[in-house]
């Protein structure tokens, strides 16, 4: 009996050396893993996504998949959540702004002042989040990098889902960017702004006669056909597009956005109070205006 006993407890002991070695070789196997893996966020989950280099298509990601979804367009996007299985992250130019990160399908992504870095935190939600759709992607989805930096990228939960956060700063589309290269959402609220591949704001958080737009939305402006607010005026004012033709000046007590297209439309810039000469930032007539919410 003894012997059978000294048997039983040398195998008993021989197993656990086995046990204890193949666990210790499945510890070292997952932290080589997860250090390869992980992105810069602690995220419960984060670890489930994939991230690789290249665009989608290098990827051969599926069609009409992830951002290339009919239903992941900015405005069908502000109806409800929307979760991608992928999204692309592109260091692009969209419109003025040059750098500034595009999605997949080409549409601007932006950065909320209100929002904060350390931590990552979201304070757009509720309406803010219907005009401003987060971009999410999917647990265990795969996250594209087009000339942006893995280490600029983070995740904060939200919606079941994850929020792309770059430079620390949650990531949004804006629901009335109806086509690619649209950027309707820049200076909106003197708080909205395209984001860089760094996080920092795109066109250096400018308005277009460069300075911060620090002062409140405008909601009114004269325009003057000449220069140093010269020569024949017109005024207008109220909410939505305004049409408008000059080539000279404007004095508004805030921040207004003006477009070199009808009905607001083609290339557009956030311009804070009176500008000189409108030629000096670029525009050679302004054709439509909108005062922002």
């Amino acid at each position: 009996m003894f012997r059978t006993r000294a048997a039983a407890l040398a195998s008993f002991a021989a197993v656990g050396i086995l046990l204890l070695s193949a666990c210790r070789g499945n510890d070292g196997g997952n932290d080589a893993g997860a250090a390869a893996a992980a992105p810069a966020s602690s995220a419960s989950g984060v670890s489930d996504l994939s991230i690789k280099n290249g665009t989608a298509e290098q990827n051969k990601a599926p069609a009409k998949t992830g951002d290339w979804a009919p239903g992941a367009a900015p405005a069908v996007a502000a109806k409800k959540p929307v979760v991608r299985k992928w999204v692309q992250l592109s260091a692009g130019r969209a419109g003025v702004l040059d750098p500034v990160v595009v999605n997949g399908a080409g549409f601007t992504l932006y950065r909320f002042d209100k929002d904060t870095t350390d931590p990552s935190k979201s304070n757009c939600s509720g309406a803010c989040a219907t005009t401003w759709p987060p971009y999410l992607v999917a647990r265990g989805g795969r996250v594209f990098l087009d000339g942006i930096d893995k280490s600029a990228i983070g995740f904060i939960e939200r919606d079941g889902a994850f929020q792309v956060t770059i430079g620390g700063w949650p990531v949004y589309l804006f629901g009335k960017d109806t086509q690619a290269g649209d950027t309707n959402g820049q200076g909106v609220g003197g708080t909205w702004f395209g984001v860089k591949p760094s996080g920092e704001k795109s066109g250096g958080g400018e308005s277009g006669n460069g300075a911060d737009p620090t002062s409140s939305p405008a909601s009114s402006a004269t325009f003057f056909e000449g220069p140093n607010f010269a020569d024949a005026s017109q005024g207008v004012a109220g909410p939505g597009c305004k049409n408008v033709r000059f080539s000279g000046s404007l004095q508004a007590a805030g921040a207004v956005k003006i477009w070199d297209g009808a009905d607001c439309s083609g290339k557009s810039k956030v311009v804070d109070g009176n500008v000189q000469d409108i030629s000096a930032i670029g525009f050679g007539r302004v054709r439509s205006v909108r005062f922002l919410d």
